[in-house]
């Protein structure tokens, strides 16, 4: 019932659907800050390390090994398309970086990135966390995307579960911004609406991503491996670094495996 229901919806509004799951699980896990004042460091270098697990394995599994599927055949170059566009990807974010200041969670505000500004540390927080969720509804958009033009293995469930797997890691990244905001003294409330908000930006890059690859169907393999390219950037750039700063090293590890393992299974079943 619920599949014939968003089966039938237009594809940018599948795109829609998913981001805005991804969104709700986001504040989900923001919510968290109305019954904890803090969050262990040890706690949250898992979080961040299941992140990234999660991340990694939605990059091959549900970006890069279809990308390559869909060159293969267009009677493409098969790893042509890939390179291509996971390098992009990574420029992208790179770009980002240097026009969006922004600041890493644990960093003082001393360490801020990007252009120099004015702006709070619960605001560079916040763009940070924004800044790593345009790949991810990238992602989820070319999923749709892929599925509705019936190309290769991509399926509508397949979407479905990648959305799902970047929801659950958006979780944990929601009461880790809105925790530690709440922690230097904002409000509850106030801190929440920053950790759910840093995810609003998902919804709208899927719509732009399943309208891009709609509207140009060759760009698809591209797409696919530019949302894979932004995303791993983002993990190694970002959460592998924070989750290993400060110790408790093996359990964010451990964090990073079962994230993995989690997005695979979902993947493989799902997809």
């Amino acid at each position: 019932m619920f599949l014939d229901w968003l089966g039938g919806l237009n594809p940018a509004l599948q795109a829609l659907f998913g981001g805005t799951v991804t969104w709700g699980l986001t504040a989900l896990g923001a919510s968290a800050v109305f019954f904890f004042r803090k969050i262990e460091k040890h706690t949250l270098n898992m979080m961040l390390g299941f992140a990234a697990g999660v991340m990694i394995a939605a990059s091959f599994w549900s970006l890069l090994a279809p990308s390559i599927e869909f060159s293969e055949q267009n009677g493409q170059i098969p790893w042509l398309a890939p390179a291509v566009g996971f390098l992009l990807g990574g420029l992208f974010i790179r770009l980002l970086d240097f026009v969006v200041p922004h600041l890493h969670l644990g960093n003082a505000s001393e360490k801020a990135e990007g252009p120099p500004t004015k702006f709070k540390k619960s605001t560079l927080l916040f763009l940070a966390i924004t800044l790593h969720n345009i790949p991810e509804g990238l992602a989820i958009g070319v999923a749709f995307g892929a599925a509705a033009l019936g190309l290769g293995d991509a399926t509508l469930i397949g979407a479905i579960g990648l959305a799902i797997g970047i929801g659950i890691q958006n979780m944990p990244e929601g009461a880790a911004l809105s925790i530690p905001l709440r922690g230097e003294g904002m409000s509850r409330r106030r801190a929440f609406n920053y950790g759910q908000m840093s995810a609003i930006v998902e919804p709208i890059a899927a719509v732009i991503g399943a309208a891009a690859v709609l509207m140009i169907q060759p760009l698809l393999p591209y797409a696919l491996a530019f949302a894979a390219g932004a995303m791993i950037f983002v993990v190694v750039e970002e959460l592998i670094p924070e989750s290993q700063s400060s110790g408790s090293t093996d359990l964010a590890t451990l964090g990073l495996m079962a994230g993995f393992v989690v997005m695979m299974i979902l993947d493989v079943s799902l997809g």
